[in-house]
Formats: structure tokens, C-alpha cells, sequence
């Protein structure tokens, strides 16, 4: 049976392999396979009893995700429709109703992707092609932006890495080797596709973080439920709360021409529209997702709020990414101090083991660029704060003012 085929792939080496022969042959079935070690039915999560029985294939530290990719709609903060490229999240769906899930599902930002230092990757991705422009055939790939990636198979750029052919599944492999913020994005037709909204959200959390409860380590003792930014051996980079948020921008001219059928204007690609997380300020602040659309036949596609909430006295991870296609931005906080700890997924200690970090109000991100800050709140007063855009032409949706690439950061009493 496929299930317990799929079962029988054990070490990462084989994984690879293996992974590389689905590729090529569900392109020429069209159907979905799923590769998760230990999953019995194919919906992507590793089950540790079938049947009644344990299971021998389920391995601790493995962990599976199952997106789709193809199209659908986003609203920006000015009410307007926007027809978008992107990914959604049908891990736990069977795989006979994966395609269904994913016609038009496409979310903005794509599902957040949150690993541990440790684990062993298995992102399996489904085109399910594209419902508003059937005359198109993409390919579509996942791209882990600055992993150090085992084999160029599963990087994810077309001239050396597979991609996935419309009605087709890959298994991606990562054996998961280093904290920090990263982001993906598909790379297919990159300019096109990340314009188009084919970006997300990914961080490692670090091996400190399952320390031994009373672990002590360069003077500081860790506790079970404590987190870490990166593995820094002495408590510097400790938070109690985190908050991913990244940056994007669109040009409504280039997504209305991708809808319509009409030549792309690469060369006079102009973003009107700001977003964190998908969205432009006020419905950034909206801790819920934001309502679904008739024309994504009533899918959410923006699930992902940019509200930052801390009680008095904790400490903020922001784990903050941009990647517009167009844009360098800087952003800045009104009143709140951001203690720098890490860049593009690297903590920021010399080699000879000296801290680097720095603070500061305001952060410049050129695409492609993270930065994990810590914003302790035992110097502030409780109240609400902003973290916003100094590119005072994104602050506003488009021709509506008072919108864009801004949202609240809110300290409660503690």
C-alpha cells in the first residue's frame, strides 16, 4: 500500500533519494503523495499508534507539513480585492481532499513555518494550479532563504533544483541545523511570483530551549518553559513572548495584469501597498483572521495578525523579515528601545565569544533581510506603542491615508 510504503523511509540519505523519484514521477501521475516518516494515511502527521498498536515507523524529532500552492484573493486595507499567488496549509487533510482545499487557498502570507533546532524536516508541497488563469501552467518551489541546505535539489531555484509541475507533489528534506529568523518564498519566477504574495514566515527555535530543567551554563540556569532567540550560553537572548512580522509591498497595476491576462510590467513595477503579515494597518492590529472572501469561494486567506501583546515586565521577541521585491524599508518603534541579538538568522557574538548586540528605535531591511530584536517591557509604561514605516509614502493603503506598513505593539498591566 502507499501508506506503508511511504512509512519505510528512514534515514535522511534515503529521504533525499527518495523524495527526488516522487518528484519525478508524481509530475507524470498528477497526484498527491505525501513523505512523512511514521504517517499512515498520508495527511502528513507522523501517528504514534495504528491500529492500536505503536507504531515502528514513528521517529521522535521528525515533524511534516503539507501546503498547496495556486492562487486566490487577499483585501487590502482599503477594502480593494487583490488577486494574489500563494500557498495554504492542508496539513491533517486527506490526501483526497487536498486538491479541493487548495483551489484557491492561496494565504497571505503563506502558513508560518515554526521548527526546533534538531528536527527533521519534511515540507511537502502540492500545485494545484491555478482556477482564476487555467491558461497557465506554472511550476511553483519552496525556497528556504539562507538555510544551508544538504543537496541544491531542494533549494528550490529552478536552473538547479526541482520544481513541481502543476497537479504534482515534492517532498522537501531539511535536517533542521541552526536558529534563527528565516523566510521562504517560492522561486520560481521569483519577481513575479513573491510580488504576487508567494512569501511566509520561518524560524528555528534553538536546542537551548530543551535544555535539562537546571542546566547551568556561563553563569545562568535554564528552567523548563524558558525560550531563546539563539543558543547563547548565558541567558542574554531569553523572551516570554515572540511575534513574527514581515514586510512585503504590491503594485495593484501588476496584480490586476496577472489576472487579467495582460503583459506583466516588470520594468514599471511601482508598489502602492504596504503589508505586515498580509495586511495594511488598521486590520493589522485585528487579532482574529481577517473574514473570508466570496472570491476565494470563502476561504480565509489572511490568518495572520501583525498585533504585538506583552504584560508590563516581559520580555518581546520580534522576529522581523522583509521581502518586497521593490523596497528597502526602515521601521521604527515610538518610544520602545529594540535590543538587535541576531541578522539574516545569526547571532550576533564575535568569534571570540563577545556580544555584539546594540539598540536602537529604527531598523533598515533591504529584501531578503531578518533581524530578531528583543524589546524588553519592564521600561515601559503600560499603554499602546507603534511599530511602523519611516517610508512615510507606506503609510497608507494605497490612495487611503493613514494605513500601511504599521501596527501596535499594547503593554497590559502586569
Amino acid at each position: 500500500m502507499k501508506g506503508e510504503k511511504k512509512m519505510k523511509i528512514k534515514p535522511p540519505l534515503v529521504a533525499l533519494a527518495a523524495a527526488s523519484i516522487l518528484a519525478l514521477s508524481a509530475g507524470a501521475d498528477a497526484a498527491v503523495e505525501v513523505q512523512c516518516p511514521g504517517d499512515a494515511n498520508g495527511d502528513a502527521i507522523p501517528d504514534s499508534v495504528v491500529n492500536g498498536s505503536p507504531n515502528p515507523e514513528f521517529r521522535p524529532g521528525v515533524k511534516c507539513m503539507h501546503i498547496t500552492a495556486g492562487d486566490g484573493y487577499m483585501r487590502m486595507g482599503d477594502g480593494r480585492p487583490m488577486y494574489i499567488f500563494g500557498f495554504k496549509d492542508v496539513t491533517g487533510v486527506p490526501p483526497e481532499m487536498v486538491m479541493d482545499e487548495g483551489m484557491l487557498g492561496a494565504s497571505m502570507p503563506a502558513p508560518t513555518i515554526a521548527v526546533n533546532e534538531g528536527d527533521q524536516f519534511y515540507l511537502t508541497v502540492t500545485n494545484v494550479g491555478m482556477m482564476k488563469r487555467p491558461d497557465l501552467f506554472d511550476p511553483h518551489s519552496v525556497h528556504w532563504h539562507g538555510f544551508p541546505q544538504a543537496s541544491a535539489i531542494f533549494d528550490g531555484v529552478p536552473e538547479s533544483s526541482i520544481v513541481i509541475n502543476m497537479g504534482a507533489s515534492i517532498t522537501y528534506f531539511y535536517n533542521v541545523v541552526e536558529p534563527g529568523t528565516f523566510m521562504y518564498h517560492c522561486h520560481v519566477e521569483a519577481t513575479e511570483h513573491m510580488q504576487m504574495g508567494m512569501l511566509g514566515n520561518l524560524y528555528v527555535r534553538p536546542a537551548q530551549d530543551r535544555l535539562a530543567n537546571g542546566t547551568s551554563l556561563s553563569g545562568f540556569t535554564h528552567r523548563t518553559g524558558n525560550k531563546y532567540a539563539y543558543n547563547d550560553g548565558d541567558g542574554s537572548t531569553y523572551y516570554d513572548v515572540d511575534f513574527p512580522i514581515q514586510i512585503a509591498s504590491m503594485d495593484p497595476v501588476f496584480h490586476a495584469a496577472s489576472e487579467s491576462v495582460q503583459p506583466l510590467p516588470f520594468a514599471l513595477m511601482d508598489d502602492k501597498y504596504g503589508v505586515l503579515n498580509g495586511r495594511g494597518y488598521p486590520d493589522t492590529i485585528n487579532p482574529a483572521s481577517l473574514p473570508a472572501m466570496d472570491e476565494n469561494n470563502n476561504k480565509v486567506s489572511q490568518p495572520v495578525s501583525s498585533l504585538v501583546t506583552a504584560r508590563q515586565g516581559q520580555k518581546v521577541l520580534l522576529r522581523l523579515s522583509n521581502l518586497s521585491v521593490t523596497r528597502f524599508f526602515t521601521v521604527a518603534t515610538t518610544g520602545v528601545p529594540m535590543k538587535v541579538v541576531g541578522v539574516n538568522a545569526k547571532h550576533l557574538r564575535s568569534s571570540a565569544g563577545q556580544n555584539n548586540y546594540y539598540t536602537t528605535s529604527s531598523l533598515n531591511l533591504g529584501g531578503g533581510e531578518s533581524v530578531d530584536v528583543i524589546v524588553d517591557t519592564s521600561t515601559l509604561q503600560p499603554g499602546t506603542y507603534f511599530l511602523y514605516t519611516t517610508n512615510l509614502n507606506f503609510l497608507n493603503n494605497n490612495e487611503e491615508d493613514f494605513g500601511g506598513i504599521m501596527t501596535e505593539i499594547v503593554i497590559t498591566p502586569a
